[in-house]
Formats: structure tokens, C-alpha cells, sequence
């Protein structure tokens, strides 16, 4: 299932890996059978490899792991929780509910996109790559003994083609069909120039039970837990408040190689709040027992209670290396009065990132200038000769800078009320026929401008106020509107919304994933993620180009000749990222030495486990 960090978000990366003409290993080329496959080529363990080096294969089983969504796939929130089932675009879906299902492979966190056999034990691509034989491993179970087959993977993965969460029926539309041959053998055919990702989005997708859907609708909103197969099952739950997954103690693929050293706790509980100053206290009473923060200001002045300070409560800072995406306000472009790019162009002139940084966030933060930020595919300086031969086709349909430098946010001089840059915004309205009348910011139509800000949560409200103001120095009439979650993933979802923020989040092999993001069919498609609109033919193309890559080189090269035509566009005023992730736990816990790369920088729950040394102390310690 695909997840999305909070702050790190939103999460396309981690589930959706994209591009065209897939690559997995030589021997899958050849239509042998392989034990897994990767985008452009290698695997780095073989067929028989005992498990991934970055786990405690020893680690103990047991214990108790607590702590707060800081991820959310498909109807999921941070917030709350009504339903059950998380693949579908209805109801808010719990968080965790992918653990209690197994996939046909699971990624390993130490390579950029590689896969390997969990349900499906080994796959067998066909010399155009256009059908895959996964092989079914006939031990695999659903949770009521009962066995689980390639007959539940094609009917999975039909249904879901079908009937799933959009995003999800958007990444499959180079899925043709998806068939058993037999109980041991599915058979999956994709389109001619399907899009690479689409395979490993496919073998990353949840099996459900035939026969458990047969008696129960897959697109309805339910409190009742589905059959599923993985580590583990729903537990106790009370809605919008806490859910507990309870471990398998006897499932099927605990011994399986990529399954060693993970899936320690006996029990995971999810805990919801609506109030990130109150989350925090429920912390410092341990009402949960893992937090990664997200908050500047409580990093740097609230990790002093009497706990840290006993050394009850460890503090950590784990690295960060994988893409940090783009996290920004995003301009509803949908909506008349932002259709200009000058105007879209003048509220980054508004943003004080420089005093925002220093004032509120304790300086803890880098300014995002890419939707590609912290990785190599961030266009910088003039095109190269790569860049412009995909460029070229567009010049009089994009904007000239396009084929210079790439557009970076202005810098500040920190005073919050930078005058050179407030002038530039006025000189950009003014430029797009937006006229001051009795003091207010008056648009073409005679209409006074305003703006929207839409939160869910209100810890973000001071980032808006030196915006606020200086949009106010502007004419513009800016507020903002703070709902609750379920009423803003709705308006979020039907793009009722002026400016929101949210952080897409980039896969270190994009592709397909591309689209749900940036392309017009994105645009127009209710619960994506182009929250501002981008329907751009020189983009959509881009696209392709990235899809269509068959070397990581041709990917990053097509991905910075995006990059250069996205932020030509204006569609956002980009925010700020951190390259590592704060962390405080209640010592109970320990984790891998060195956790992976690719494995969201934190591995937890997955990978750490309770120690009852460390318990035992710590309780000694009270």
C-alpha cells in the first residue's frame, strides 16, 4: 500500500515507483523465472538470500509499539479514522489496515525499487513484457486457514481496477486483466508501452478473499474487519480514536526471507488527534510510545519534561536521504482569479520563507525550490543539451525562462516585510490588471480579490501570518479556514479550495506516478493529488518522456526538463523540507544500527522491536 509521510508527504513514492519499458533482471528478460525484479536492471540479493541485511533477524517477538499516523495512503487521514476499508474513495480509512494483507512482493527498503517474492514466489516475464506468471506459493493462508490463490489475486487486482480508491484505478489503466491460470499460477497482461511501474504497483497491491467479498460489497465504508493474510489482524478499535492490530503469531510468512527481523510487536496501536499541542501532552504522559516530530518550535523548546531528562524518553535524529518531494501551498488554478501566472507569481513575493524560518521554525528548515527537492532530478542552471532536445518542441508554447534558469523563489531579507519584494508582487498585479480601489486588490471582472487558506490542523496557523499580512500590504483580502479533517479531505478531494497546503512526495524512480500529480488527466479527476490544476500539454508530454525512459540518466533528464516547465508555471509557493527525521521514543524499544535508505529513514514499526532490558530499566528509573 502505498504511504505518505505527514510532513514528508504526500506519499506517492513508497507503492507507486514508475516508468515505461520495464527492466528487471537479465534472467526475467529472457522469460526465466526470477525471485524478484527492480526498474533498470540489477537485484542486489540473489534467490537464495537469508534476509535483507539491514534487520535484526533475532529480534525478539512481543510488546507493544503506540504512536501517531505520520503516513496516509488513499482515503486516509491523520487525524481520524470511520472505516475500515482503506482502498476505496469513500469514508476515512484506518491507518495500518495494509499490514493485515500480504502482496504477491514487498520492496526492499536498501534499493531504490527493488521487489521480491512474499505471496507470488517467483514471477516470469514474457520477452516484450507485457505478461508476468507470477507463481503463487502454496503455503499462503488467509487468516481462517483458508488457502490463498491465484484466484484471489486476479480477482483482487480486477476489483480494484474496477472499483478502488481513484488514484489507485489511475495507476492501473496499463493493467489489461489480471487472470489465474490455475490456483498456482496468475497470469497478468499489461498494455503495449504500459508504463514501467505498473508491474511493481501491481505486485505491491493488497490480495483479498474471492469468497469473503462474494458475501460482503468491496466499495462500501464498513466497520467490519476484512478477511486479510498478513502479520497481522484488526484488534480492539474505537472510531476516530485508537486502533489496535493484534500480531499473527501463527502466519504463514513470518519465516519467509524478505519477513525475518520484521513484524516484531505483539500488538501496534495507532492513536488519533485532532490537536498537535495536545498529541504532544498525550506523549509526555505516554498514552503512546513513539512520535516523530514535526514541529520546529516543539523540537527545539518542548523535549525537556522530566522523562527526557531521566533519559526515560530517548531523543534521536535519524538522516534522511531519499527525495524529499515538495511540500507548498498549492494554487487552485481551476479558479478564475488564479488562471494568471502573474498573480500566482506575486504570492511567492509574499512569502517571507527567511523570517518565517527564523522567527517560527528555529531555523531547522531548507528552502524548497523543486517538486523533486533533495534529489538529483532538481533542474538547476541552464538546460543541458539533453534537457533541451525534450524542451525544444515546446519553445513558443512555454514560457522563455524555460530554456534559462530555473525559476527559484525570491530570499528575503528576513525582516518579515521584505519592501523590494512587496513591490515586485504589486508591479506583477498590476502587470495582470489587478487594480487597487479604496485600498482593496480589485481583479479584471471588478471583483475584490480574496484568498483562502484551507487547514486541517491548527499548529500550521502561525506559518500563514507574516504571509497573511504582507497580502494584506498587497490589497488582497487573505484568511484563513480551519476545518476538521473529514470536511477537508472532502473539499480537497472536489478541489474546493482556493490555496492549500500539501507535500507531494517523490519515489527515487518516478513515473506512472507522475501523473496522479502533474498531468491533465490528474486535473480533472476528483481525489487526486494535482491539487492545482497543472493541465499543461508540454508537462503531460514530459511525462511520457519519464515513463518512456529506459536508462535512470534518461529518467532524470526528462524529470529536470519537468522540473524546468513546472516551476516556469508558477503553481505553487513552494515551503521548506528537513534532511532528517526527530524522533523520541520511550525507551522500550531498539532498532537496526543502521536503518535503509529507501525505507522511509525511520523503519518503524516494521522494523524495531521491544526490549525488555530496556523496559525493565527504564521502569527502575521511574
Amino acid at each position: 500500500m502505498a504511504r505518505f509521510s505527514r510532513r514528508h508527504v504526500l506519499g506517492l513514492g513508497v507503492g507507486m515507483l514508475g516508468a515505461r519499458l520495464f527492466r528487471p533482471v537479465l534472467a526475467a528478460d529472457t522469460g526465466t523465472e526470477s525471485h524478484g525484479m527492480s526498474v533498470f536492471g540489477d537485484l542486489k540479493y540473489p534467490a537464495d538470500f537469508p534476509h535483507f541485511d539491514y534487520v535484526n533477524p533475532e529480534a525478539p517477538k512481543g510488546g507493544l509499539f503506540s504512536f501517531i499516523p505520520s503516513t496516509r495512503g488513499y482515503n486516509q487521514s491523520f487525524f481520524t479514522f470511520n472505516s475500515l476499508n482503506a482502498y476505496i474513495l469513500k469514508g476515512e480509512g484506518a491507518q495500518g489496515m495494509d499490514n493485515t494483507f500480504v502482496s504477491l512482493m514487498t520492496r526492499a527498503g536498501d534499493e531504490p525499487d527493488a521487489m521480491y517474492g512474499l505471496a507470488a514466489k517467483s514471477v516470469q516475464i514474457s520477452p516484450d513484457k507485457l505478461t508476468y506468471h507470477f507463481a503463487m506459493r502454496p503455503e499462503a493462508r488467509f487468516h481462517d486457514g483458508s488457502k490463498l490463490t491465484a484466484q484471489d489475486a486476479a480477482f483482487s487486482l480486477t476489483t480494484l481496477k474496477e472499483r478502488g480508491h481513484p488514484l489507485i484505478i489511475v495507476q492501473l489503466r496499463d493493467l489489461v486483466k489480471a487472470e489465474a491460470a490455475d490456483d498456482a499460477t496468475l497470469v497478468v497482461t499489461f498494455a503495449p508501452k504500459r508504463a514501467r511501474d505498473v508491474p511493481l504497483y501491481v505486485a505491491g497491491l493488497p490480495i483479498f478473499s474471492k469468497a469473503y467479498y462474494a458475501a460482503h460489497p468491496f466499495d462500501e465504508s464498513t466497520l467490519d474487519a476484512p478477511l486479510g493474510s498478513g502479520p497481522y489482524k484488526v484488534g480492539k478499535f474505537e472510531v476516530n480514536r485508537f486502533i489496535e492490530f493484534a500480531r499473527v503469531k501463527d502466519w504463514w510468512a513470518a519465516d519467509l526471507p524478505v519477513n525475518r527481523g520484521t513484524y516484531n510487536f505483539d500488538v501496534v496501536r495507532y492513536e488519533f488527534y485532532r490537536d498537535r499541542d495536545v498529541a504532544f501532552e498525550g506523549f509526555t504522559g505516554k498514552n503512546y510510545l513513539f512520535r516523530e516530530e514535526f514541529t520546529a518550535r516543539v523540537w527545539a523548546t518542548r523535549y525537556d519534561f522530566p522523562a527526557v531528562k531521566d533519559g526515560r524518553v530517548k531523543l534521536e535524529t535519524l538522516p534522511d536521504q531519499t527525495p524529499s518531494g515538495g511540500q507548498g501551498w498549492f494554487i487552485n488554478t481551476r479558479r478564475d482569479k488564479f488562471k494568471d501566472p502573474k498573480v500566482r507569481e506575486a504570492l511567492n513575493y509574499a512569502f517571507d520563507f527567511e523570517w518565517t524560518n527564523k522567527t517560527i521554525m528555529y531555523g531547522a528548515y531548507a528552502r524548497t525550490v523543486s517538486p523533486f527537492q533533495n534529489s538529483d532530478m532538481v533542474a538547476s542552471g541552464p538546460p543541458s543539451p539533453d534537457e533541451l532536445k525534450l524542451l525544444e518542441p515546446f519553445r513558443g508554447q512555454v514560457p522563455d525562462e524555460v530554456f534559462g534558469q530555473p525559476f527559484v523563489p525570491p530570499v528575503s531579507d528576513g525582516s518579515g516585510q521584505d519592501r523590494a519584494l512587496l513591490r515586485k508582487a504589486q508591479q506583477l498585479l498590476q502587470e495582470a490588471g489587478l487594480a487597487i480601489k479604496d485600498g482593496k486588490r480589485v481583479l479584471p471582472n471588478g471583483d475584490i480579490f480574496t484568498l483562502e487558506f484551507l487547514l486541517d490542523e491548527p499548529s500550521f496557523e502561525p506559518h500563514h501570518s507574516s504571509f497573511i499580512k504582507n497580502l494584506a500590504v498587497l490589497g488582497i483580502e487573505a484568511n484563513i479556514r480551519l476545518i476538521d479533517a473529514v470536511q477537508y479531505r472532502a473539499r480537497v478531494e472536489s478541489f474546493d479550495f482556493d490555496v492549500t497546503t500539501e507535500r507531494l512526495s517523490m519515489s527515487p524512480t518516478p513515473g506512472d506516478s507522475l501523473r496522479p500529480y502533474f498531468s491533465s488527466q490528474a486535473a480533472a479527476t476528483n481525489g487526486s493529488y494535482n491539487l492545482a490544476g497543472v493541465a499543461n500539454p508540454a508537462i503531460d508530454a514530459l511525462i511520457e518522456k519519464a515513463i518512456d525512459a529506459e536508462t535512470r540518466q534518461d529518467l532524470t533528464t526528462a524529470c529536470r526538463a519537468l522540473d524546468r516547465v513546472f516551476r516556469a508555471g508558477r503553481y505553487w509557493v513552494p515551503q521548506w523540507y528537513r534532511t532528517s527525521h526527530p524522533i523520541a521514543y520511550w525507551d522500550e524499544f531498539s532498532h537496526p544500527p543502521k536503518l535503509p535508505r529507501y525505507g522511509g529513514g525511520v523503519g518503524a514499526p516494521d522494523l524495531w522491536w521491544y526490549d525488555s532490558a530496556k523496559a525493565a530499566k527504564a521502569e527502575q528509573a521511574k
